[in-house]
């Protein structure tokens, strides 16, 4: 198939703006006249810190990132922040206490880690039903000595999303934004940290942003590895070794495409245009239905099923002939998912709500 007649509905990696590969491309044997490709040069050299201080620019305006909190360029994805969040944040080993909220796939996963360095509460658990709902503020409940409050904002896997910042009475929120970070405004001044591997909605896999007040750095665990120390990684701007020279660059492609979007707040906008239009139509279908509560669902990864295995399977089979691409759901969950991250376009959707009404149709019993 031609790259136009794919519509590529990955979790991640995932779909990237085809503005910003058309230039990558047109880059990529001679980036502006170095005669070199970004892939090929020094991090240390003239050409490519001038990338590096402008993407870490434009994303710190994009998110409004105050003074306050370090940007930092990072590898090893999401998953090492798992254990990096407790190394730097817990202080001694054993010793520390924190509260997660455990909604979904990958919070589970770095709870079940944060346990191997302290005491871990539960504050908060969807698992009662099948992880399809964001509990309430009220429901949480709060360790005041915990080291720091840990949630997921977006569930890839389970398709739902915070709809609020919970309320921690000032112990230090971490949250991993990694599948929702750039698609809305965000006051990062509530956050101790956030976290974020790029996959989704910033570039390539291979980039993991963090953002972290800097009051936090300094106090990691005397076992903690030096590439794991947040200390470490602010004293040297990201460059205690080579950063991922390439992926950074890609970002800096993609938040000047969000700009052209009108930023986060843009953007804002666009993803909830596409939400209305998937939801809005499986609310109206007598054959599909959403799997996350309505007060729950999260705007970049939609979930649904028919509640039969082999009609989502012939639906799968039948749309990826038709160049809807990626839309079985995790392993864990079977159904479908249709991960609509902030370089989908909006027409996309519609196709695919198209093919989903004549599938219907076809297939009514």
């Amino acid at each position: 198939m031609k790259r136009e007649e794919v519509v590529n509905f990955s979790a991640g990696p995932s779909v990237l703006p085809t503005e910003v590969l058309e230039i990558a491309g047109k880059e990529l044997l001679n980036y502006n006249g170095s005669g070199m490709s970004v892939m090929e040069m020094s991090h240390r050299g003239k050409a490519y810190l001038e990338i590096f201080e402008s993407a870490k620019s434009k994303l710190r305006a994009a998110l409004s990132i105050p003074e306050s909190h370090a940007l930092l360029f990072l590898q090893g994805g999401a998953s090492l922040q798992f254990s990096m969040v407790p190394m730097n944040l817990m202080r001694e080993l054993g010793k520390g206490r924190a509260d997660y909220a455990v909604t979904g796939n990958f919070s589970e996963i770095a709870c079940k880690e944060a346990r191997r360095y302290g005491v871990i509460s539960v504050a908060g658990s969807s698992e009662d039903r099948n992880h399809t709902y964001i509990p309430k503020q009220p429901e949480l409940r709060l360790d005041p000595a915990a080291d720091y409050f840990y949630y997921c904002a977006n569930n890839t896997v389970y398709g739902t999303e915070w709809q609020y910042v919970p309320e921690t009475g000032g112990v230090p929120l971490c949250c991993d934004m990694s599948s929702n970070i750039l698609s809305k405004p965000v006051d990062v001044s509530q956050y101790g940290i956030i976290f974020a591997g790029a996959q989704k909605n910033m570039a390539p896999a291979g980039l993991t942003v963090v953002i972290i007040d800097k009051d936090l750095a300094g106090r990691e665990m005397a076992c903690t590895p030096l590439m794991m120390s947040y200390r470490t990684m602010i004293e040297k701007d990201s460059m205690y070794n080579t950063p991922p020279c390439w992926n950074i660059y890609i970002l800096g492609l993609v938040l000047d495409w969000l700009e052209k979007q009108g930023g986060v707040s843009g953007m804002e906008r666009i993803k909830r245009e596409k939400a209305a239009l998937l939801y809005g139509y499986l609310d109206g279908s007598a054959l599909f239905r959403a799997c996350a509560e309505p007060e729950s669902r999260s705007d970049m990864n939609v979930t649904f099923r028919t509640g039969s295995e082999e009609t989502d399977a012939a639906f799968c089979k039948n749309a990826a002939a038709a160049g809807f691409t990626n839309l079985k759901g995790h392993r864990k969950v079977g159904g479908m998912r249709a991960s609509i991250y902030n370089a989908m376009p909006v027409e996309s959707v519609r196709r695919l709500v198209e093919f989903m009404k004549a599938f219907e149709v076809k297939n009514r019993v």
